[in-house]
Formats: C-alpha cells, structure tokens, sequence
C-alpha cells in the first residue's frame, strides 16, 4: 500500500475538507490548461518575494480575475494589477466560473492564483487568509505532475496529514479547513506529460472582498 495513502487512511482531515479524485478527465485536463498557458504566457508570470527578507519563492505565479495576489517587501496582498507590467490580470475563464457553480455555494470568485510548481518547487505551510471573504471556500484544482499535499488544523505545529493530488484532482477547503495550514511538500517529477516542460500547475479560485453594507 502506497505508504503516503496509508498516512492519510489514519488520520482525519479538517471537517469541510474535499478531495475529488479525477475529477476532470485528460481531455478536460488538456483542454483547461491550453486555456491557461495562452492567459499566462508569456508575460504574466513573476516570481513573488517573501515579505521583509525578499527571498524568492520556489514557485512562480500569475493571477486570473479582477483581483491578484501578490508577495513582496512590501507584504502579502491583493492587488487589481500585475506587480512589474501594470496591467490588469486577464479574466478567469468560463469553464472554471462553471466549476465554481457547481462546487461552491457561495459568491462568484475575484482571483484564480495560478501556480507553477517546476522540479524542486515546493510551498510552505500556510493559511489563505488575506481575504475579507474567510467564509466563502476555496477551491483548487490540479494539473501535471503529482504534488504531496500536507493538510494540516487551525495551528501551525499541530498534526498534519499527508495527501498526494494528481492531475485533474480537485480540492475544496470549506468550514473549518477554509482557515486549516497547508502546504505542498514536493512534487513528484515525470508523473504526467500535461505541463509543457515538465512539472505541476495549481489552480486556486478565490473570492476576496466581503459583502459591502
């Protein structure tokens, strides 16, 4: 038995936690990341910096939707435009507005962080909480190379589990996993030929402003 699986069948993911294995079948797959390399290539992509120290990611990002979020010297934040071109980020597409209809209940999505996770790349634990909207869930879909997930709770060193996603995975954190730690330990290069030149990509929509009074 796969001993990352096995990991996951003993432990009890925070309540609200989706995983819906192969959700989007290879066509879809293809489809769906065609759409998204002709958004994001070439010029969307940047390298976001941690905040104070400036080190650099390992992963690189762009942003689909009225808003996008960004990291640098400055802090973690949304921001209506591309940090180094200016211009406003390109729309989110249809097909995965439909796919926030169907998952979500909620108000529409305002950012789709796209992540590029190449051999090597990996994400710290963290919580996605830069948003006004902390009550509306976040949904994720992945693509390429298979990436070892780690779900954690609502504290940084409590337990955390272990989850591999897969090409056309999709995750839905709602409830209590909405504010849970988490983070992707790795990817596993060569698990899928989707990505051009290798590697993972990570779809997270989002919606961020709160209701306005």
């Amino acid at each position: 038995m796969d001993s990352t699986k096995a990991v996951l069948s003993r432990a009890v993911p925070p309540e609200g936690f989706r995983h819906l294995p192969g959700f989007l079948d290879r066509s879809a797959q293809v489809a769906l990341l065609s759409e998204i390399w002709a958004l994001v290539e070439p010029e969307v992509w940047f390298t976001p910096t941690m905040p104070r120290t400036g080190r650099p990611f390992s992963v690189r990002m762009a942003n689909l939707g009225r808003l996008g979020w960004v990291s640098d010297i400055r802090g973690y934040r949304y921001a209506p435009t591309h940090p180094t071109t200016g211009r406003p980020w390109p729309p989110i597409p249809d097909v995965l507005l439909a796919l926030w209809r169907e998952l979500v209940a909620g108000p529409e999505p305002e950012c789709c962080l796209v992540n590029l996770y190449r051999p090597g790349a990996k994400l710290g634990l963290h919580r996605d909480e830069d948003e006004e909207a902390q009550e509306v869930p976040v949904l994720s879909i992945s693509l390429g190379d298979t990436a070892i997930f780690r779900l954690g709770g609502l504290t940084r060193r409590g337990p955390t589990v272990a989850l591999p996603l897969a090409s056309g995975d999709v995750v839905v954190l709602a409830g209590e996993s909405r504010r849970a730690y988490h983070g992707v330990d790795r990817i596993l290069p060569g698990t899928s030929d989707l990505v051009p030149g290798g590697g993972r990509v990570n779809l997270t929509l989002r919606r961020v402003t709160g209701p306005r009074l």
